[in-house]
C-alpha cells in the first residue's frame, strides 16, 4: 500500500493511498483530511471479522483496550469504492514510524498505535509490576498479524538493533519487537546510585530484535509544566 510520512520528526502526518478492496484502520480523531469517495466507519476492533461470536469478542477486547490499555473504545475503518487518499496525524507533536509485520508480533507503549492495514490485531497485554515501575502502566499494547503498522512518538524516533543487552530510560520507550524481553534495574547501580544519577529505574532489554525510542519524555514535560500552572 502506497503511503508517505511528511513533516517528521516534529509534526508528522501520514498519507495513505487506498485502492478498492483495501482497508485502513486508524485511531479515532486522527483523520486530518480525505478524498470525497472514502468511506469511514467506526468499529470495535481493528479486525474486519463478522459474526456474533466475533462481535462479542471484539466488545470484550475493546473494553480491555479502553479501560486497561488506555486506548480508544472504537477505531476508524477507511475503505473506498475507487482510488482515494486519507491523511491522519497523532495528537502529540512528534514523529510517525512505519514497520511491516509478517505473521509477527510487537509491543508498544500505551497510546503509540496510530494506524494499520492488512490482518492486524491490537490488544492490551498485562505488563505486571514491571510496567508500573517503568511508568508505562500495567498494560502494554500487543500488535500482531500481517500488514503495515504505523505508530507515533513524542519527539523524534531512533531505531536500535538490539543484539544482547541495551538499557533505556523508561520514559523514552515507544515500541519493541516480540523477541525482546526486559527487566527493571537502577541506572546508577544500587539505591544510592539510583537517586544520585538522577535516572532512577531504567529498562534493560535483552535478546535480539528492534527497539524504538523517542527523543522526548512525556513525564519530564508534565513535571516542567505543573509548577507553571496557576494555583487554585
Amino acid at each position: 500500500m502506497n503511503h508517505e510520512i511528511t513533516h517528521n520528526p516534529a509534526f508528522a502526518m501520514l498519507c495513505v493511498d487506498l485502492q478498492p478492496g483495501e482497508r485502513l484502520v486508524a485511531e479515532p480523531g486522527a483523520m486530518v483530511a480525505m478524498t470525497r469517495n472514502i468511506n469511514l466507519e467506526a468499529k470495535l476492533t481493528t479486525s474486519a471479522s463478522p459474526g456474533f461470536g466475533a462481535t462479542v469478542k471484539a466488545l470484550l477486547a475493546a473494553v480491555v483496550r479502553k479501560y486497561l490499555g488506555g486506548e480508544s473504545f472504537f477505531v476508524s475503518h477507511y475503505t473506498t469504492p475507487q482510488p482515494g487518499s486519507v491523511w491522519i496525524a497523532p495528537g502529540l507533536s512528534g514523529g510517525i514510524s512505519h514497520t511491516k509485520l509478517e505473521n509477527g508480533r510487537m509491543m508498544m507503549s500505551s497510546g503509540a498505535y496510530l494506524a494499520s492495514t492488512g490482518n492486524i490485531d491490537v490488544s492490551a497485554k498485562y505488563g505486571g509490576i514491571r510496567g508500573v515501575l517503568a511508568k508505562e502502566g500495567a498494560f502494554f499494547l500487543q500488535v500482531s498479524g500481517t500488514g503495515d503498522v504505523w505508530f507515533n512518538s513524542f519527539g523524534g524516533v531512533e531505531v536500535i538493533d538490539v543484539q544482547g543487552t541495551y538499557m533505556v530510560d523508561n520514559g523514552h520507550i515507544v515500541a519493541w519487537t516480540g523477541d525482546l524481553r526486559y527487566t527493571m534495574k537502577s541506572a546508577g547501580g544500587g539505591l544510592v546510585g539510583m537517586f544520585a544519577s538522577g535516572e532512577g529505574i531504567v529498562c534493560e532489554f535483552q535478546g535480539n530484535g528492534k527497539l524504538w525510542i523517542q527523543s522526548r519524555n512525556m513525564q519530564s514535560i508534565v513535571s516542567w509544566i505543573i509548577p507553571l500552572l496557576p494555583a487554585k
